[in-house]
């Protein structure tokens, strides 16, 4: 008699086709033996790149409204909210990282494609304004699919509120560092995402504004086959490095560390 395998105890690997256990994909920050970096979660990346147990969430009771009457938006919602145990698309904090303060924002793509909607642009604006006041370095994971259609013109003008913020927590000395993850698409692509003192994104990630298609039919050349993934934009001077996730913290850590001491003085002056 067949035995059926449960689901999600193997997972099979889009860039190798090898299947895997979950488990040991999991002890490996679910990176691949092959290299390939499968999507996060908000709460697995905290996991990750903050110390244990040093996570206080922020705004987590900020809530979608459907401000357009937009057909079944509030129905799709609640099913997000059910499948994934979160309010929203991005989660925001303030934790510690080998023992340095920061304040954090992580983007998840579970949650309507990671879209950006009023309270996600909301939520990192307060995040922000929340990093200044405690005079710590803001970093922000992002991964999206763009604007939130449903939201229409608030759903835009989140790309200026959230840029405003950013401006103002950065001449005041304060530090910002972005994370691109797969995929970061778009308005977020197009605003926040792309205006951190340092810009990072892990190996792979699919990193740009417009659609491959429409800006072939545009430009009418043939676009190379990495266009848009993170080692093109690294290659052309749009990001400083991509880092693979198992070296992600030691970085982050390194890169706070190094500005310690520079912001301290910024701020006190």
């Amino acid at each position: 008699m067949r035995r059926e395998v449960p689901d999600g105890v193997m997972t099979k690997c889009p860039g190798c086709k090898k299947i895997v256990y979950t488990k040991e994909l999991l002890k490996n920050a679910k990176v691949c033996s092959c290299g390939y970096h499968h999507p996060m979660s908000a709460p697995e990346r905290i996991d990750v790149i903050l110390d244990a147990d040093s996570f206080v969430e922020y705004d987590r009771e900020l809530l979608s409204a459907n401000p357009l009457h937009f057909p079944d938006y509030e129905d799709k919602l609640e099913s997000d909210r059910s499948k994934t145990g979160l309010n929203e698309a991005i989660v925001t904090g303030a934790g510690t990282i080998d023992s340095m303060p920061v304040v954090i924002a992580i983007m998840d793509s579970r949650f309507r494609m990671g879209s950006m909607g009023s309270v996600v642009g909301e939520k990192i604006a307060r995040a922000i304004e929340k990093a200044r006041e405690l005079k710590v370095p803001f970093m922000i994971f992002t991964a999206s699919g763009g604007a939130r259609m449903q939201e229409g013109v608030l759903s835009l003008m989140q790309m200026a509120k959230t840029s405003a913020a950013l401006k103002r927590f950065s001449e005041e000395g304060g530090l910002i560092i972005s994370v691109m993850t797969h995929p970061t698409t778009g308005g977020v692509s197009a605003s926040f995402a792309s205006l951190g003192d340092y810009n990072l994104a892990e190996p792979g990630a699919l990193i740009g504004f417009a659609g491959r298609r429409v800006i072939q039919q545009t430009v009418r050349e043939e676009l190379p086959d990495d266009f848009q993934t993170a080692e093109f934009l690294l290659q052309h001077g749009q990001l400083d490095a991509v880092v693979n996730r198992l070296e992600m913290k030691e970085s982050l850590s390194r890169i706070v560390e190094i500005h310690q001491g520079e912001r301290a003085a910024v701020w006190q002056s």
